[in-house]
């Protein structure tokens, strides 16, 4: 006998919206499709181990068949399959998913969250490659006769009565010829390894098990070494270093999350390390585009994450709104602010070591959360010019004595480039002051301001950014040796040398081992253009450039440019000590080089 009917949908062909809108990846078709396989088997699996199913389970791989002759593709399972009523009500009537009936009737088993069935609209993703589909199932239940679905990619449908005599079902898909490309084997293996690569029921194509059913984010981390972990990383990513450590995530309330992270060797070229977080729902791979479930910061690790509270296909905008994904997304921030700092803890040494790694991770992290922010502020460090590693606290306890200025501030001095930088460094040397290197040009500039914002009684100060008793001014100034009146013809002597008449020029008194003239870029206008370079912004580069020249007025060059009657050899004297300091800053280029080496020569 023949029934034929139409399938229940709210609109007048589901098959356009599915084809167009509903899916965006073709590839996943047979994820789908390989996934219904896959619960169906679980579900036989558990319907035994209660009792409710005694025959012999037998063979319970899923078979993917490619026949290029017949341009077909099909899944065969030996799961718990289907009668004619059930293919009516969870296919034929698109919005009902089979898991609720399942789950209220087997709700007190233990793992009935685990089973989830999925039949339904995803298996309806067969008809973006497929112009005819045909379903042979049997239901594992007595006397169950088996059955023949038939669709041709319209609403209607048919089923009859099918000659099949072993439990299970069998999807067959006739390929339309606009996805002709999908009867290539490789094409086939290639789906089948991204998205299927873990699934827990044996996967065959080709005479080859494709997948590996128990991927170590599903073993206890007691039942693990270091050598699978490494692997298992190895078989992720084969062209990555082996990574610093990991973490094993496992937490089944509020929300069921499992999974590896592992830390990389991170450089200083972050995007290289992006997007390499796989989402998985229960084994079936979803994505790699984590970006609404892992903070921004963790998007620098790597690893797996399985969840069956973030299902198949979703919006962004249902990631973004959704509880469950932001208590996910809190859960894993907390868990990896706890494993560095056990780590910070427990090897100190180790987690120093790793720190070239570690510091832009962490950094980034502490910028972007406050919530790790708030834990990583217990052992994110800090290192000098002599190789030494400080947390904030332990830095700021060190330098407080010596680099206290008269507001009761502890000043850091910082470097962003020790050669460069090396005139202002010796100068802080002189006082006995500490240098911090913060050198990295992604992520220092940004973080020195949250550092500065969140930490009391603490600024931050590049070492250039002004003469040195400036930068930790004390309640004893120097004192300068210039009446009020050479200071002034100091200061025009210079402007005229300059040749600017917008160049801010001051004289004051700095001790007689400073350089004559010294050039600084106010810490507010360079932190900018650090931040802006950093960010790789449009325009950085058309920032306001900004400098202060301060004359040294007690330096012995600076008397004898003073004392000089020659007004020319003033002028160049003048423009001689200015290009030592543009020189220091490494301000001195093209042709204005040239006459300086010129002026140097004549000088000798």
């Amino acid at each position: 006998m023949t029934e034929r009917g139409t399938i229940s949908v709210n609109t007048e062909n589901i098959f356009p919206i599915i084809k167009k809108f509903l899916y965006s990846d073709t590839d996943i078709f047979l994820r789908e499709l390989v996934a219904n396989a896959t619960d169906a088997t679980q579900k036989i699996k558990r319907l035994a181990s209660l009792g409710e199913y005694k025959q012999e389970l037998g063979d319970l791989k899923i078979e993917v068949v490619l026949d290029k002759e017949k341009k077909q593709i099909r899944i065969l399972d030996r799961g718990i399959g289907m009668t004619a009523e059930e293919i009516k009500k969870y296919i034929n009537q698109i919005a009902f998913s089979g898991a609720t009936e399942f789950l209220e009737k087997y709700k007190t088993a233990e793992d009935a969250q685990t089973i989830i069935g999925k039949f339904g609209l995803g298996f309806y993703s067969a008809f973006m490659v497929a112009d005819k589909v045909e379903i042979l199932t049997k239901s594992y239940q007595e006397e169950a006769e088996a059955a023949h679905w038939v669709c041709n990619g319209t609403t209607e449908f048919e089923i009859t009565k099918a000659d099949k005599h072993e439990r299970g079902t069998e999807v067959i898909l006739h390929i339309q010829q606009e996805s002709e490309e999908f009867l290539d084997k490789w094409k086939i293996r290639s789906i089948l390894r991204k998205y299927c690569r873990f699934m827990p029921i044996p996967i065959v194509f080709d005479g080859e098990t494709i997948n590996e059913t128990t991927p170590i984010w599903t073993k206890k981390p007691s039942e693990l070494t270091d050598e699978d972990y490494l692997k298992f990383y190895k078989e992720l990513y084969p062209a990555e270093e082996n990574p610093l450590f990991w973490i094993h995530l496992n937490v089944d309330y509020p929300f069921n999350l499992t999974g590896v992270l592992y830390f990389p060797k991170i450089k200083n070229d972050i995007t290289r390390h992006k997007d390499k977080i796989q989402l998985y729902c229960r084994q079936v791979f979803i994505t790699d585009e984590v970006k609404d479930i892992v903070p921004e910061f963790l998007m620098l690790l790597h690893g797996v994450i399985d969840s069956p509270d973030i299902p198949l296909n979703v919006s962004r905008s249902y990631l973004q709104s959704d509880s469950n994904v932001k208590k996910i997304n809190s859960y894993i921030t907390r868990k990896v602010a706890e494993k560095l700092e056990e780590l910070f803890k427990n090897d100190r040494s180790s987690f120093e070591a790793k720190w070239e790694s570690l510091g832009l991770f962490v950094k980034y992290g502490m910028i972007t959360e406050d919530k790790f922010y708030e834990k990583a502020i217990k052992f994110a460090l800090v290192e000098n010019l002599d190789k030494q590693k400080f947390t904030l606290d332990e830095y700021k306890e060190k330098v407080a004595p010596n680099q206290t200025d008269k507001n009761h501030k502890v000043v850091f001095l910082y470097t962003t480039d020790p050669p460069k930088q090396d005139a202002y460094i010796q100068s802080a040397k002189k006082r006995s002051y500490d240098v911090l290197v913060l050198d990295d040009v992604l992520i220092d500039a940004h973080w020195v301001n949250r550092i500065e914002q969140k930490l009391d009684g603490v600024s931050l100060k590049r070492v250039d950014a002004d003469i040195i008793d400036k930068l930790i001014e004390k309640e004893q100034k120097p004192l300068s040796v210039l009446s009020d009146s050479e200071t002034e013809r100091v200061k025009e002597i210079f402007k005229k040398a300059i040749g600017d008449d917008k160049a801010t020029v001051e004289v004051v008194p700095m001790p007689t081992d400073e350089m004559p003239v010294v050039i600084t870029q106010p810490e507010f206008m360079r932190r900018m253009q650090d931040m802006y370079t950093g960010s790789g912004m449009l325009g950085a580069g058309k920032l306001p450039s900004f400098h202060n020249i301060s004359v040294n007025a007690n330096h012995a060059v600076v008397h004898r440019i003073l004392r000089t009657i020659d007004e020319e050899k003033q002028t160049q004297l003048a423009k001689q000590a200015y290009d030592l300091a543009l020189l220091a800053q490494n301000m001195l280029k093209g042709s204005d080089l040239t006459k300086f080496i010129e002026r140097s020569i004549s000088l000798l």
